[in-house]
């Protein structure tokens, strides 16, 4: 009922193997006898294949968006093409450089074996990465930045851009203020690790020089599955983990700053424009806000190293006007650039790019499917 224009919406249930468990090995040693990266090639799902072949061999569908690289191991581009009549344009649509997290994980891990498995893995995924860029018909990235570098990589492939959307009436600022002067907030799934790198960073390195500054500094992180690690990391440091929310704004809406101090990561951040459409001061890494048309001291603040990110922030704790002065113009920006309504159109038309000529009269009475993992 919430997608009314869908005929169906087919979903698979699949558990990927967890990272150290007897089964992730053995699917990474046998990644290894193959073109992809483990992180790719643990997602392989025979049925999850066999009902996309289907589908695109069926004749009844214009087009193939496969989301995230990770969908590109269970399309057959054999079955896209087996009617002559009806060759099925497959669209990519990259949320990141995916090699790019990689490399800069390699880059930021101690331990040597793993650096050294990383190495081979960022490898692979940019050959696979650009391999799949070579041969759909479409890639869409989320930034101007993530384009021009997949076209780099993928000489002769076709490439467009469109930015990453928000729903800007479910997200906007709170009529009546319920802001704690001294909250910290950063929100996104814990089991990714670039946000778990980016909290344990932050609470090692650039929490307690502000909480030197004021003690009563705190920091909510608000997001699904954080690791023992950082369970552990966080009940020393007096950091509050939510886990699984079934909203996240509340949280958003209560702090003072929304933090973004990510060192590994690619694409665009979601969660910055979140932030923005609820009118939030945000201090970001260069990498945190990567790909975001975003002017430093007019939308954002920005920081690499930490003493400099702690005094970002401190200055905004202490300026509650210069917040609302970020926060104004960030929801400006959004309502003007990125609400859902103009992201979608702009998504739609570059889909329209893709289709064959006598398949954009005929695409209005054929069926509009989507297939899960």
């Amino acid at each position: 009922e919430n997608l009314p224009l869908c005929h169906s919406v087919n979903s698979l249930e699949y558990a990927a193997p967890k990272r150290n468990s007897v089964a992730f090995v053995a699917t990474l040693i046998r990644s290894w006898s193959s073109d992809m990266p483990v992180d790719l090639y643990k997602f392989r799902i025979g049925k999850l294949r066999k009902e996309i072949s289907q589908a695109l061999a069926s004749g009844e569908f214009d087009l193939c968006i496969a989301d995230f690289l990770v969908s590109m191991p269970n399309i057959s581009f054999n079955a896209a093409k087996s009617f002559r009549q009806h060759r099925v344009p497959i669209i990519y649509f990259s949320h990141n450089v995916e090699h790019m997290i990689w490399k800069r994980l390699c880059s930021t891990d101690k331990n040597l074996l793993r650096r050294l498995i990383l190495e081979v893995e960022w490898r692979k995924m940019r050959r696979y990465e650009a391999k799949t860029c070579k041969r759909v018909d479409l890639t869409i990235a989320v930034s101007a930045e993530d384009r021009d570098q997949l076209s780099k990589m993928a000489r002769g492939s076709k490439s467009s851009s469109v930015p990453t959307g928000v729903d800007t009436e479910y997200f906007k600022p709170a009529l009546t203020s319920a802001q704690n002067s001294f909250e910290l907030v950063f929100t996104g799934s814990m089991d990714w690790h670039p946000n778990e790198d980016a909290m344990l960073y932050f609470i090692d390195c650039i929490l307690p020089r502000i909480q030197e500054r004021f003690p009563a500094a705190r920091l909510t992180v608000a997001g699904r599955n954080p690791s023992p690690l950082l369970q552990k990391i966080a009940s020393r440091a007096g950091v509050n983990l939510t886990g699984t929310v079934d909203d996240i704004r509340p949280f958003i809406e209560r702090a003072a700053v929304y933090v973004v101090p990510l060192r590994i990561g690619g694409g665009t951040r979601l969660k910055i424009f979140e932030a923005l459409a609820m009118g939030k001061a945000i201090v970001s890494t260069t990498i945190g806000a990567e790909g975001l048309p975003l002017t430093e001291g007019t939308h954002v603040l920005r920081a690499d190293e930490p003493g400099i990110f702690a005094e970002q922030v401190i200055s905004l704790l202490e300026d509650k006007q210069q917040r609302e002065q970020l926060g104004m113009a960030g929801r400006m920006l959004v309502e003007e650039s990125f609400s859902w309504a103009k992201v979608a159109a702009e998504f739609e038309a570059c889909c329209r790019t893709a289709l064959p000529v006598n398949a954009l009269t005929a695409s209005a009475s054929k069926k509009f499917s989507v297939t899960s993992q």
